[in-house]
């Protein structure tokens, strides 16, 4: 007979490429990791992983059959969650990791009205550009831009038509001119974003479904995205910004909407777990927070005409 504690391990090591990662995580030694993935192998007569002293890569079998083992937890995590008591406690302790110019200065406030709401929680907040890795990092969940193409963890939308505008200061604008065409920004000062050592400095813009990017340069660049948007709002130069980042800025006339014409890249916004049992009253709770916010900030994004 399969254990469930076998098929949890099997799916954890198949995420993590690790039995002493997996072992980390479940407060196990390796050991008892290995025992449990043998033990699994052996009831269905294959053979899940192949193993080296260097290396954990799944089978041919492994991978077929890695699906429906997750489909299985999914099931009885939601059957579980069925036969739970309704319980409005929102306490311990949640670990939050969040890019540093959306949390500073958009869900900061929301973080701190969400623990004035619940006395009994305290909130860890990590602001940080580095992409979180929810599975190893200290963190209970994250909020990240971009497209989930990665299943092995559940994603919560929270803004998915949120993108990419181009934003100056009024007082920049007024000095160097405004941009008209997409062209026009080779010419200005771009203030623009480094993570792990690669410089974004190529903007993609659309007009009417068709792309057009541009080589931007400037005198400042910075690997922390808020100093980015404090350089902006400071007159700087022309910058490339999420539009949940700018919003409030741009509704208080401390930056000015440019090409409003192009629509930029999408980057929607998620909250990441590792896993659907982390899916706490506590963070839901947080999702709906953190979604309202966002909802009413992309209520203002300018529609563009098609």
């Amino acid at each position: 007979m399969l254990r469930l504690e076998d098929l949890t391990l099997f799916v954890r090591a198949a995420v993590l490429n690790s039995f002493s990662d997996t072992a980390r995580e479940a407060g196990l030694q390796p050991a008892q990791v290995s025992a449990a993935i043998k033990r699994l192998e052996q009831n269905l007569n294959i053979r899940l992983f192949a193993r080296s002293t260097r290396s954990l890569r799944l089978t041919p079998e492994g991978e077929a059959w890695l699906p429906y083992a997750m489909q299985v937890l999914q099931t009885l995590d939601a059957g579980f969650e069925q036969i739970q008591p309704p319980s409005d406690a929102v306490r311990g302790t949640l670990q939050i990791a969040v890019p540093s110019d959306l949390g500073r200065n958009l869900l900061l406030d929301v973080f701190q009205q969400f623990r004035r709401t619940h006395p009994a929680l305290s909130l860890k907040i990590l602001f940080s550009d580095r992409i979180t890795d929810v599975f190893k990092d200290p963190v209970d969940v994250a909020f990240r831009y971009g497209n989930n193409d990665d299943a092995s963890y559940i994603a919560l939308p929270i803004a998915p038509e949120n993108r990419r505008v181009v934003v100056a200061a009024p007082g920049y604008l007024e000095h160097y001119g405004e941009p008209q065409t997409v062209a026009d920004l080779a010419h200005h000062n771009a203030l623009t974003f480094v993570i792990r050592g690669r410089v974004h400095n190529t903007w993609t813009l659309s007009l009417n479904g068709k792309k057009q990017q541009v080589a931007v340069k400037g005198s400042m660049m910075s690997d922390d995205a808020e100093v980015i948007h404090r350089l902006a709002v400071k007159g700087e130069g022309i910058t490339y910004k999420s539009w949940l980042d700018v919003s409030e800025d741009v509704q208080e006339g401390r930056l000015t909407l440019l090409l409003p014409q192009y629509e930029g890249d999408s980057i929607p916004l998620n909250l990441i777990c590792p896993h659907r049992k982390q899916l706490s009253a506590t963070v839901r709770l947080l999702h709906e927070a953190v979604k309202a916010r966002c909802e009413s900030a992309m209520r203002t994004l300018p529609v563009v005409e098609a």
